[in-house]
């Protein structure tokens, strides 16, 4: 082999910032020492990896083949180099998750793997489902828990837990005492909702393509936390995962509304790169979630004890 893992580093590090000043700043190195290294990966196979367009730089055709093998032979190396000096752990993983897994679930299925493998960092970063996706498939992400569906080519889908959403009001809205509402009623009342591209937003979206029903949407909101307190306030009413109002329907604050005619139905599942090094630590993760939700047919029946 010609190449050195050092050469592959910064390869990998110029491919994810598209940028060899980001990748030298990221990986502490000069600006000098990084354009070397990787000129001279490109110099001793005669190749070009990227395109360049003035000071930006992007994967051709070469490069993207060659970047999932350089990620998984670089944490193939990381885990050798684990083993050899005796570490623990399993190093650093980064987590991709949609709104409502990372605020209800992910941090603490994040503190139950940091109680049991100390020496392991994680880092987890909360976007909606296109955003967690597009991650992905630019190797940004180690692992993906999303609320929405992906039918991207070169990401493997996993089903993991049932979810629902479920439409609410506050306690004093016109629907709340009747507890329900047709289609007609739907129609009648300004909404607060999801923003385009989240999973919350598709499914409510689907549920209502089968009965050619237009919302009048009066608020698109990037936070469950924030939808809640703008129906609980009488903006209007909104439609999340059950599993983020429980709490809030114990305590009174918000009224869940049956909507027979809407199928708001959907999974959390888990998505990785089909290409990608699945790690001890990935593997590890993945086994943690399905702990907690074993036995389980919906988010919101996991144990009370297990969410704050």
């Amino acid at each position: 082999m010609r190449f050195s893992l050092r050469q592959l580093i910064v390869f990998v590090a110029v491919a994810r910032q598209q940028s060899v000043s980001r990748a030298a700043e990221g990986l502490a190195l000069s600006q000098s020492a990084t354009s070397t290294a990787l000129a001279e990966l490109e110099r001793l196979y005669d190749t070009q990896l990227f395109d360049r367009f003035g000071k930006a730089l992007r994967l051709n055709e070469r490069g993207q083949a060659l970047l999932p093998q350089a990620i998984e032979l670089l944490e193939r190396a990381a885990a050798i180099d684990s083993v050899l000096e005796g570490r623990a752990g399993y190093g650093r993983l980064l987590i991709g998750a949609t709104l409502t897994i990372g605020n209800y679930l992910a941090t603490l299925i994040i503190a139950d793997f940091l109680r049991r493998h100390p020496e392991s960092t994680l880092q987890l970063k909360v976007h909606n489902t296109v955003t967690i996706v597009e991650r992905l498939a630019r190797h940004e992400l180690d692992l993906g828990l999303i609320e929405g569906t992906c039918r991207h080519p070169d990401l493997v889908v996993e089903p993991w837990v049932a979810d629902e959403l479920v439409v609410f009001c506050a306690p004093n809205h016109r629907l709340a005492a009747v507890g329900s509402a047709s289609m007609a009623d739907l129609a009648r009342e300004p909404w607060i909702v999801r923003e385009p591209g989240s999973g919350t937003r598709e499914t409510l979206d689907q549920a209502l393509r089968h009965h050619h029903s237009v919302l009048q949407v009066r608020l698109e909101l990037e936070h469950t936390e924030a939808i809640k307190r703008a129906v609980e306030f009488g903006l209007g009413i909104g439609c999340i995962s059950r599993l983020a109002l429980r709490e809030a329907f114990r305590r009174g604050n918000l009224v869940p509304l049956a909507t027979p005619e809407l199928d708001l139905r959907r999974h959390f599942h888990f998505l990785w790169h089909r290409r990608k090094f699945q790690t001890a630590g990935m593997r590890e993760f993945v086994g943690l979630c399905r702990s907690m939700t074993a036995g389980v047919e919906r988010s919101d029946e996991i144990a009370w004890s297990l969410i704050p």
